[in-house]
């Protein structure tokens, strides 16, 4: 049965609070109060080196390249230290299940610990868009009694700075998210040059900054209720034992207002816990899937208790099953089944890494007729086809195995490859036509120039008696 508690039949549920999503389907706009506590402080904290780690990845050099760098025009990938090319696809997968499957493990342990504290739609309304708006329009109330009236110049004048300043913000956003795709230095240089110059890009970054503009100036928190799977997984992630942001109803109803509180609970019903949320949801309707676990409610729920000298936790960290009460799990089958799992995928991963070659070599047969005979000697011409994946030039020494028969003519034994570079080189193999018995067999060894693998690709020496 469904962790989520948003019940359908909305009016036979006693103090029910709608959210940011009516009934009839239309968004009401939320206005976050401003609250003030120990969580706001670590999340600020978060926040911010989140925002600095991705702003500086593309200016940290790895191996003489950036931190993080995907050339997609190139086909050439630098992740801390790592070099790909297209054919390192496999690493691509491991790296993305990874990922699913550690967010999955995040999950069933600490809830929707990403949504609120990690993720880039979190991250940037929360630490960028939504300050520049409070800054504009103040506080919750002034705003919202602002946007209820008419226009008047003064709320013109704001709507357009605020929105100016979201564009700009957006803009930065997008440049940063460029950079990781045409490098630094090319980013500097195409915003040095008319846009003419380099209309893919440009194009690229319009359409990005247009993007990040509705998204986190607009659109926000209908991207986490409406668009987002992530939320809607709750129910199949989430168990009785993973940790939440919860209401102790036990301990709170029944609610009480005024000094009439004979036999109520430690809730005052003063619906702070309401204002200050994002997503506008009420936290005591139970777990929610408008609920980003931004901690937002347990501030403003603690500052309250305190003011009534009640003990703060009313509204806390918990699991569904520490909030009745129940004693808590954190080792359980599900967190033993994906902890095996995590460790094959990583022994898996591992096991691929290791093996994975710094170079690719093979031989091809150049195009053309398979083989040619002059003078009583029968030629195939082939070529070895070099990848260097290292984050450094590496020379190759090419050197075929003695084949009985065969004569070997290579224009060059040695070649310079650069970082993720290919070269092709010539590769003329001979025998007398009288020694030809059949289709022969033979091995070309590359080495990389100072030691290290081997790769021995084999190609058929083809001719005709």
């Amino acid at each position: 049965m469904s962790n989520l508690r948003r019940l359908p039949v909305v009016d036979q549920v006693p103090h029910y609070h709608e959210g940011s999503l009516g009934r009839d389907g239309r968004r009401k706009r939320p206005y976050p109060a401003d609250v003030s506590g120990r969580w706001l402080r670590w999340r600020r904290i978060v926040y911010a080196m989140l925002i600095a780690l991705w702003a500086a990845l593309p200016w940290i050099p790895v191996n003489g390249h950036p931190a993080v760098f995907l050339d997609i025009e190139k086909r050439q990938f630098f992740l801390f230290g790592l070099t790909a090319n297209a054919q390192d696809i496999p690493l691509l997968f491991f790296a993305i299940t990874g990922l699913g499957f550690g967010l999955v493990y995040a999950t069933a342990l600490l809830g929707r610990v990403w949504c609120g504290w990690a993720c880039p739609q979190t991250v940037f309304i929360e630490a960028i868009f939504r300050p520049i708006e409070r800054l504009v329009h103040g506080p919750r109330s002034v705003a919202m009694r602002r946007n209820a009236g008419p226009m008047t110049f003064d709320r013109a004048w704001r709507s357009v700075v605020m929105h100016g300043a979201y564009v700009v913000a957006a803009a930065l956003v997008a440049h940063v998210f460029l950079a990781y795709f045409v490098s630094l230095p090319n980013l500097f240089a195409m915003v040095r040059r008319a846009p003419s110059q380099h209309p893919e890009a440009f194009a690229w970054m319009l359409g990005t900054t247009a993007l990040f503009y509705v998204n986190f100036g607009h659109f926000r928190e209908q991207f986490c209720v409406v668009m987002c799977p992530y939320g809607r997984l709750q129910s199949v992630l989430l168990d009785d034992d993973s940790l939440v942001v919860g209401y102790d109803e036990k301990r709170g109803e029944p609610r009480g207002v005024g000094k009439a509180r004979e036999g109520k609970g430690d809730c005052v019903d003063c619906n702070r816990c309401v204002v200050v949320c994002p997503t506008g949801i009420d936290i005591r309707d139970g777990l929610q899937l408008d609920c980003i676990a931004c901690t937002a409610c347990i501030d403003a729920c603690d500052d309250v208790m305190e003011k009534v000298g009640k003990p703060a936790g009313l509204v806390r960290y918990d699991s569904l099953r520490g909030l009745r009460g129940e004693p808590k799990r954190i080792l359980r089958p599900r967190i033993w089944a994906y902890t095996a799992l995590l460790v094959l995928g990583f022994v898996v991963g591992g096991t691929f890494l290791a093996k994975r070659t710094p170079f690719e070599a093979n031989v091809l047969r150049l195009p053309g007729v398979p083989y040619t005979r002059e003078g009583g000697v029968i030629r195939n011409s082939f070529e070895v086809h070099l990848v260097n994946k290292e984050a450094k030039p590496v020379t190759f020494v090419v050197e075929p195995v003695a084949q009985a028969g065969l004569a070997f003519i290579l224009p060059m034994r040695e070649v310079t490859v650069g970082t993720l570079e290919q070269r092709r080189v010539p590769v003329f193999v001979t025998m007398d036509q009288a020694a030809f018995r059949s289709d022969t067999p033979f091995t070309i060894h590359i080495t990389p120039e100072g030691g290290g693998k081997t790769l021995a690709p084999k190609a058929v020496f083809l001719g005709a008696r």
